[in-house]
């Protein structure tokens, strides 16, 4: 199910975007350089905002598609912050929050010419309960995003995997595997895979997953006869892989503020394509200039509107 169809009743999708990935505060620093071990640089606070999975529902909501966040969020500021943030652009929560934890926190440090790093500490949202996530009902038409993150032996993994591959045949799954789990490799890692409809990766994880040396053929290892893949570029824009046919769509020239979030934003735009009927070419040429858009902007959560997204994509 490389491509899902997309459903309309009365004029209205029903297809929507749920997540179960990691929804947490992202602390945005902008630094001259990284500092030396032991060291320390004067940065430029821009302040708190969602990050992770709340990011890539953020996107998908501003490209017009119905979205729900299943994953874990704490009690505390940070958790208030989440939920708050997620209620002002229409994202359903759908859990209620662990009584004991608040929400994680990523430091994002941001240099000159762009380039992000990060430092995660995981909080309730990599305390999922599995009893809480089974009562979550997931229709035929849903696109159900999973993060790496999730996937670790640390955080969710046991809990994930089996409800992944439990999914409704029809429903369809978007993984996002992120560096973390690429490195560690949990199991759950690969039995989401199997299940996996869309593999959504950074250049740099597809091929650390696929031991290949080329873009093209790593595209082409992470899809399947039943699995469609999506390599991000960066600049340059994305490969797609269908069938065994790999496209190269070409990205958008901007001048890049802050690359922060562009993964989420290009994903969440290319679920809501997708959702659309996009064919996936087209569905990636739109999550490019979605991408494009975010990071001449500061900050995470900067992802465009729909209309903004086909006016640089081109209708």
């Amino acid at each position: 199910a490389a491509s899902p169809v997309a459903s309309r009743r009365g004029g209205r999708m029903t297809a929507r975007l749920v997540s179960v990935g990691n929804a947490l505060i992202d602390l945005a620093l902008d630094v001259p350089h990284l500092p030396a071990r032991g060291g320390d640089v004067r940065g430029r606070s821009r302040g708190l905002h969602a990050g992770g999975a709340a990011n890539v529902l953020l996107a998908a909501r501003r490209q017009g598609l119905p979205a729900a966040y299943a994953g874990a969020h704490g009690t505390g500021p940070l958790g208030d912050r989440v939920r708050a943030l997620l209620a002002a652009e229409g994202v359903e929560v759908l859990l209620a929050a662990h009584p004991d934890l608040d929400t994680g926190v990523d430091v994002a440090f941001t240099e000159p010419d762009g380039e992000r790093s990060f430092a995660t500490a995981f909080g309730a949202e990599g305390e999922l309960d599995a009893e809480a996530l089974a009562a979550i009902a997931i229709g035929d038409d849903d696109l159900v995003h999973v993060s790496g993150y999730g996937l670790l032996d640390a955080t969710n993994g046991a809990v994930l995997a089996p409800w992944v591959t439990g999914l409704p045949e029809r429903a369809t799954v978007l993984l996002d595997p992120g560096p973390l789990a690429v490195a560690e490799r949990p199991a759950a890692l690969d039995a989401v895979l199997a299940r996996a409809d869309w593999v959504s990766a950074s250049l740099a994880e597809a091929l650390a997953l696929s031991d290949e040396r080329e873009p093209e053929a790593a595209t082409r290892a992470l899809a399947s006869r039943d699995r469609g893949a999506i390599v991000r570029l960066g600049p340059e824009g994305c490969l797609v892989a269908v069938c065994g046919s790999v496209e190269r769509v070409a990205g958008f020239a901007v001048e890049q503020v802050d690359a922060t979030g562009a993964g989420d934003a290009h994903l969440g735009a290319f679920a809501a394509a997708l959702a659309r009927g996009e064919a996936p070419a087209r569905a990636a040429r739109i999550a490019n200039a979605a991408a494009a858009i975010a990071v001449t902007r500061p900050g995470p959560a900067t992802a465009p509107t729909l209309a903004e997204a086909l006016a640089l994509a081109g209708g």
